[in-house]
């Protein structure tokens, strides 16, 4: 933008005498003071709707007019303006969350009454339908694994199995004389046999690992705030 300088200075006329030829105000000197008015003029913003060219900067602290959070148009944003769109953006009941910065939100964002939430646990979508998720902020679940009331059958059956024992009798004869003896010879084997039951134990092994800590999803920590005012 041009500024305008003026080039005659008509007020240093007035000290001059009378019948000095420079007293005299000459129509090519207010002339070109118009014009150089004229042109400082042309080249400056109005106060109403002004349009801008070039790379305007504002000077620090400039004070604007904040727009409603809901505009969309390229009129030009306050930090006020910021601050409200956020504010929008995260309502009463909004959830913060952040992988590496534990700093309360109300200091990140500028706004609002932040308190931590969720500790220890993962979020669900609202189920209205389920009874476990029906309603909001509704907790439950178990880090530690519980395993529900159950029994084992074991069965052992014995097929049965046979003893058998073998017997027989002969005579000895020597030095003139006869005696009986037991002895085993296969064509005066007597077989005699029988079946019954044995007695078994049956143990049903362990299996598994600790319940302790079994529940857990896979999982990564944030973390979590909730707006409350």
């Amino acid at each position: 933008m041009t500024n305008y300088t003026k080039s005659t200075n008509f007020a240093t006329k007035d000290a001059l005498a009378s019948g000095n030829a420079l007293k005299i105000v000459k129509g090519t000197e207010i002339d070109t003071e118009f014009n150089n008015i004229a042109t400082a003029v042309a080249t400056k913003a109005d106060l109403a709707s002004p349009t801008f060219t070039g790379t305007p900067t504002l000077p620090t602290g400039s004070i604007g007019v904040t727009q409603s959070s809901s505009n969309s148009s390229t009129a030009l944003a306050t930090t006020a303006f910021v601050q409200a769109v956020l504010a929008t953006l995260h309502p009463v009941g909004s959830i913060y969350i952040n992988a590496t910065n534990s700093t309360n939100p109300a200091t990140l964002l500028g706004f609002g009454t932040w308190t931590a939430f969720g500790a220890g646990r993962v979020m669900v979508g609202f189920d209205s339908g389920n009874a476990l998720f029906d309603t909001a902020e509704e907790t439950g679940g178990s880090a530690d694994a519980i395993v529900p009331s159950h029994t084992h059958t074991a069965t052992s059956t014995d097929a049965g199995h046979t003893h058998t024992t073998v017997s027989g009798t002969g005579n000895a004869q020597g030095g003139g004389s006869t005696a009986t003896a037991q002895y085993v010879n296969p064509s005066n084997l007597n077989g005699t046999s029988g079946t019954g039951n044995a007695s078994i134990t049956t143990t049903v092994a362990t299996a598994g690992v600790s319940p302790t800590n079994t529940n857990y999803q896979p999982y990564i920590t944030v973390y979590m705030w909730k707006r409350t005012a």
